[in-house]
């Protein structure tokens, strides 16, 4: 269920989605279509992101993507019109590392604070929306997510001290100093365009994330919010993931009746779309099931307003 929330203090902050990469973790499924395309159940994989910036407040987002897959994404995606969204797009020529999207969509977040996402990235959970909400308040400096895992060795990984404040971020630890990782998603001011300009490339050759990141530690403008037991986080970039993942959305929808990453019901929640923008959505779906999910949201919200 997505809570109803209101849209957060800082207005203008702009989401970028980063949907590039080669998938190798899903080849040969990647060989044809991108991994954030590919569906986690009910609906593509990007639209579980999409909808976590949506739910921060974002209506301006730019979507990048490889040469090869960014025109599936504008034919899936659109400008976001009739989501109260306006979408753009951008290609990555070569993955260069995640800190790669602030180079590449640096016009796009010039003078404005920003969030990116990972779009594999699946989040869903009670507290979520005022942990999202929080982040995006805060107008200076950087904000991490972090999460508890049993497998913390796998991911960059939080050095916190006894007043869990950050000391590093350490990637792929032999042994790890705590258990929180860090997941794909990221809130940065207005400086992020210039300060990832002057990075880099690492070892691998890629402008890594947890350097920029580190910049924002360095000078003391860099915050955690703990994601808690109430919440999923799922990095859905292996089959074994996205099996459990679609497992995941489908028992919950099931069980609930209700959708997650309905990408209408999110902006019509938001306020982004109205009532009667909602039920002309609904019109234009092809799929009976979410033509008839929007359609319910409508008539219970006319019932309510009666």
């Amino acid at each position: 269920m997505v809570e109803p929330v209101h849209s957060p203090p800082v207005a203008s902050r702009r989401g970028i989605l980063l949907a590039g990469g080669a998938g190798t973790r899903l080849d040969p499924m990647t060989r044809v279509i991108s991994k954030q395309l590919l569906p986690i159940f009910d609906k593509p994989m990007v639209h579980y992101s999409l909808s976590v910036l949506m739910m921060a407040g974002v209506r301006e987002v730019l979507v990048i993507s490889t040469p090869r897959d960014l025109a599936a994404f504008q034919y899936l995606l659109g400008t976001g019109e009739e989501l109260g969204l306006q979408i753009s797009y951008q290609v990555q020529e070569r993955p260069e590392g995640i800190a790669q999207a602030f180079v590449l969509g640096r016009e796009f977040v010039e003078g404005h604070p920003s969030v990116l996402i990972l779009g594999d990235n699946l989040f869903f959970g009670q507290g979520l929306s005022a942990s999202l909400l929080n982040a995006a308040g805060q107008a200076q400096g950087a904000t991490v997510f972090a999460y508890r895992v049993a497998d913390p060795e796998r991911y960059g990984v939080l050095d916190l001290d006894d007043n869990g404040a950050i000391v590093d971020i350490i990637e792929k630890p032999s042994e790890p100093p705590s258990p929180f990782a860090v997941t794909g998603l990221y809130f940065f001011d207005e400086k992020v365009g210039e300060m990832a300009s002057r990075l880099e490339p690492s070892a691998r050759g890629e402008l890594e994330i947890t350097d920029l990141n580190r910049m924002y530690l360095a000078s003391g403008a860099l915050e955690v919010e703990h994601l808690g037991r109430g919440v999923t986080w799922m990095d859905t970039g292996t089959p074994e993931a996205l099996l459990d993942a679609a497992n995941f959305i489908h028992s919950i929808q099931e069980r609930q009746g209700l959708q997650i990453g309905c990408l209408g019901e999110i902006a019509w929640r938001q306020g982004f779309i109205d009532t009667d923008q909602l039920i002309a959505l609904s019109e234009e779906q092809p799929n009976a099931a979410t033509a008839e999910y929007l359609q319910r949201l409508a008539r219970s919200e006319v019932q309510c307003a009666s």
